[in-house]
């Protein structure tokens, strides 16, 4: 029976890898999963790291841990580095120590934004932000400290029904709060990604540790849409109608830059014949379907 860490298993991702681990192949064969909270888990310190990964003695670690307040980064950007640079400099250490594959995750932050077609895993990086930068180094650390036992997932636009730590929900949530509270809402019509269900997410990362699969892989559900197209649908399939309109990346003047267009192309997992992701619409019904929201229609 193999053991497999789970760092952040409270968050958005990590709490669907709990609930869905005992129907996963790894769960059904009897593999243990140990789940381990922020509280119980601090990636910056590296003897806790050391520590507490040499008990385990897992085969897999799996990383969720991250500083991921995009605009807080801005101005903390030193935290941000000690998160999502060192901290994965040092899971990386262990886990080589230990003969352990890590598995992390990362960001369509990466990218610049300025291509016109979906980007994929071998385009070069390019972040605009101290997030996105702060991301980037912890690829690197990643991919040179264990070159061939790691997997790097990127993804995008998060969402599950833990909510994320940190942000107090997620956009979807936010988005039905300020509905409701009868606030007018103006959300970005000029950055295009595509919105992922950490559920859907959860899934094929199940079925990429089946394959023991190692490298970059873009995972997020398929289709596109930007910020503002993607609140539209949250009030069409809810039937609600506030005050709603769209703004630019300017007008909104939040502190840090996002890529205008960052949409990934799932082409490693496709390739592996992995089960490409649903629309992103699809899984934004199912996702308010589970959180318990009414939808306006079947």
């Amino acid at each position: 029976m193999a053991r497999v860490a789970l760092i952040g298993s409270n968050g958005q991702l990590g709490s669907d890898i709990v609930q869905m681990w005992p129907a996963s192949p790894a769960g059904r064969r009897g593999d243990e999963l140990v789940a381990l909270t922020h509280a119980e888990f601090e990636v910056t310190d590296f003897d806790q790291v050391r520590s507490v990964l040499t008990g385990v003695g897992p085969s897999v670690v799996i990383n969720t841990a991250a500083f991921h307040r995009v605009d807080d980064c801005e101005k903390q950007a030193a935290a941000a580095f000690q998160v999502n640079a060192l901290g994965v400099k040092y899971l990386a250490e262990v886990c080589r120590d230990l003969g352990a594959t890590l598995m992390h995750f990362s960001t369509d932050y990466v990218f610049d934004g300025a291509s016109e077609e979906p980007y994929v895993e071998e385009d070069a990086t390019c972040p605009i932000s101290a997030y996105g930068i702060s991301k980037e180094a912890g690829e690197h650390f990643l991919r040179y400290t264990i070159p061939d036992d790691h997997i790097l997932v990127r993804s995008s636009g998060l969402y599950g029904v833990a909510g994320a730590s940190g942000k107090g929900g997620n956009f979807v949530e936010t988005m039905i709060r300020l509905a409701r509270e009868e606030r007018p809402i103006r959300v970005v019509d000029d950055q295009c990604s595509c919105p992922t269900y950490t559920a859907d997410l959860a899934g094929v990362l199940f079925d990429l540790m089946e394959r023991s699969a190692r490298g970059t892989y873009h995972i997020t559900n398929s289709g596109h849409c930007t910020w503002f197209q993607f609140a539209g649908e949250i009030f069409n399939l809810l039937g609600l109608s506030p005050d709603f309109g769209p703004t630019t990346s300017a007008e909104f003047g939040a502190p840090a830059r996002r890529p205008p267009y960052s949409v990934l192309a799932n082409k490693r997992i496709e390739a592996l014949g992995v089960a490409q992701p649903r629309p992103w619409q699809d899984a934004l019904r199912a996702y308010l379907e589970a959180r318990g929201h009414q939808t306006a229609r079947t």
